[in-house]
């Protein structure tokens, strides 16, 4: 299944409020396997950060400027998510900046063009209730190495996400590959029909002692041994 993990960057927290996408990134996974390919853009917004924005991604306007605008580079990133699952954590978050700024290129919403949209945020609080679910508290969680994580970046993000995202579902790939491996056949010579079993005769120290504790048992149970009724049973026959 060819997967791609998504992240983006914006200059606040609410597309309605006329706030852009300033870097957006995606990462290609193919049958679990990372196929080196990416695609990562700086975008010019067009407009200012928020304070508390820039605190996180530390993008500033200037840096920007000269970027691509978020049009310039749709085409891109429509053949690269095309038909793929679009994995994202926050799904709805980059999903509702992606779908505004489609919305301003009179393109359609973004499921329009990838297979599944699945949300990483609601699988770790499904996993791990009650708990810090943010992608730091998931790479700690997971042993995934954050150490370089300074600053919120979309492209670093994506491939953190991509190493969570595998660490979170690898008992799911053992049970599918539990199911793919062929059950081993016994060898002729290793059939239980075809076993020589050796059988070892009770010395009769062992019975007389096998026969005390049976009455131990009958005595202490008030006569209920059934131990003593086989014994009998197979004694009459």
């Amino acid at each position: 299944m060819r997967q791609i993990f998504l992240d983006t960057e914006t200059t606040g927290l609410d597309p309605k409020l006329g706030h852009r996408i300033v870097e957006i990134a995606a990462v290609e996974i193919l049958d679990r396997r990372p196929t080196g390919r990416r695609l990562h853009h700086y975008l010019n917004p067009e407009r200012e950060s928020e304070s508390g924005a820039l605190q996180v991604h530390g993008l500033t306007q200037e840096f920007l400027q000269d970027k691509q605008k978020f049009n310039d580079i749709t085409k891109e990133l429509l053949e690269f998510i095309d038909g793929a699952e679009l994995i994202m954590h926050n799904a709805p978050f980059d999903m509702g900046f992606l779908d505004h700024e489609l919305g301003l290129a009179e393109l359609q919403p973004l499921n329009s063009y990838c297979q599944l949209i699945t949300d990483t945020l609601k699988m770790a609080k499904d996993l791990h209730p009650g708990k810090k679910n943010n992608l730091d508290a998931l790479c700690e969680r997971y042993q995934v190495d954050n150490s370089h994580r300074t600053l919120h970046g979309a492209l670093l993000d994506a491939e953190l996400l991509a190493d969570v995202y595998l660490a979170m579902t690898r008992g799911q790939e053992s049970l599918i590959m539990e199911a793919e491996i062929p059950q081993p056949t016994l060898d002729a010579a290793m059939s239980p029909f075809n076993l020589q079993l050796t059988v070892l005769q009770a010395s009769t120290e062992e019975l007389e002692a096998h026969g005390q504790h049976l009455e131990q048992i009958e005595s202490q149970s008030k006569g209920t041994c059934l131990w003593k009724r086989l014994e009998s049973a197979t004694t009459v026959r």
